[in-house]
């Protein structure tokens, strides 16, 4: 087997996968609960009447939504000097995406393991590979909160919010100011950030024989090196954010065809609130926000869609198979292709 395929292998080690298995039980466990407390009965009478080809409309969005972030990520890599072919680009994209939504509290932080899998399956280094992942995730987190604005305006303007859902729309609205100010003020202190980084990890690192705290700094350079790279490009910046807000459009629809999938009618603004409302209990400490996402979905669906729990899960599962699902089937199925191919 090949280096790539030998360090994917030993990524997955034992103690990983108990936890990636423990955490799934833990979620379905969580999710069949929520469903018995709703009444399982009148959430099968919805799923049997849900209309396939709505089903197979929220797959075919969530894949282009991936591709293009793929897109998006390939725009990046170029301006830090690789020009990885996009065929195999995306492939490489699908299979970081599975690593993210099967790995507990993936979704809060997988930008480490995403750049790993790109730098192993790629000429890319690991320092590019991260400064491109994490610049093409700061991009998307424009789009993100632009349809969650659009959407909160729109409720705000057509109904009296109750308040829970003005908590969620609070919490949405900080993280849409805080989010890039943290941004710009981490760009610009980016030189104290790494010394900061570097007087923390030295301890750690002098105890390692896998990395010096020399060799630490010299990645912290090439890292910042690349950010720069990346920044002083803002052509190519405004090129990878149009794929962003077509990555998070076709990631919002799912949502819509879910709802048209078991007979009932959303207007596409709401869809564009709850999508990011509800990506929030992605945070929860299960693969992918599993059980959390579809409590959150269910809620928000009954509260301002005005269905009935049963209805609202219902969606929220078919809307989660869709994409959550359909995500993970295809990623895996492209991770043993970059293991195959390597």
């Amino acid at each position: 087997m090949s280096e790539t395929g030998r360090d994917l292998f030993d990524f997955v080690d034992r103690r990983t996968a108990v936890k990636i298995v423990g955490g799934f039980a833990i979620a379905f466990v969580a999710l069949a609960l929520i469903a018995y407390g709703i009444g399982i009965e009148k959430i099968q009478r919805e799923l049997v009447r849900a209309d396939p080809l709505w089903l197979a409309a929220g797959c075919l969005s969530t894949a282009i939504g991936l591709v293009a972030w793929a897109k998006a990520w390939q725009v990046v890599l170029r301006v830090v000097g690789y020009r990885v072919p996009f065929r195999k680009l995306v492939v490489t994209y699908y299979a970081a995406t599975f690593a993210n939504y099967v790995t507990p509290l993936g979704q809060a932080g997988g930008e480490p393991f995403i750049a790993y899998v790109l730098s192993r399956d790629t000429e890319a280094s690991y320092e590019d590979s991260l400064a491109s992942v994490v610049t093409a995730d700061l991009l998307n987190l424009l789009p993100f909160f632009t349809f969650a604005a659009i959407g909160t305006v729109v409720l705000v303007v057509r109904t009296t919010l109750s308040g829970q859902v003005r908590g969620v729309a609070g919490i949405l609205v900080v993280f849409a100011v805080g989010v890039p100010v943290a941004a710009v003020v981490g760009w610009r202190s980016r030189r104290r950030v790494g010394s900061f980084v570097l007087r923390v990890a030295a301890p750690v690192v002098r105890r390692t024989r896998f990395l010096s705290v020399d060799g630490l700094r010299e990645r912290l350079r090439e890292l910042n090196t690349a950010f720069e790279r990346i920044a002083a490009d803002r052509r190519a910046l405004a090129h990878a954010l149009v794929y962003s807000f077509v990555g998070w459009l076709f990631f919002a629809l799912p949502l819509y065809a879910a709802v048209e999938a078991v007979g009932r009618e959303i207007s596409i603004f709401l869809v564009f609130f709850i999508v990011p409302a509800s990506t929030l209990a992605g945070l929860t400490p299960s693969p992918g926000g599993l059980a959390g996402v579809e409590a959150a979905l269910a809620g928000l669906l009954g509260t301002l869609g005005g269905f009935s729990f049963a209805t609202g899960l219902s969606i929220a599962i078919v809307y989660r198979l869709a994409s959550y699902v359909f995500a993970v089937l295809a990623g895996g199925a492209a991770a043993l292709y970059v293991v195959s191919r390597s």
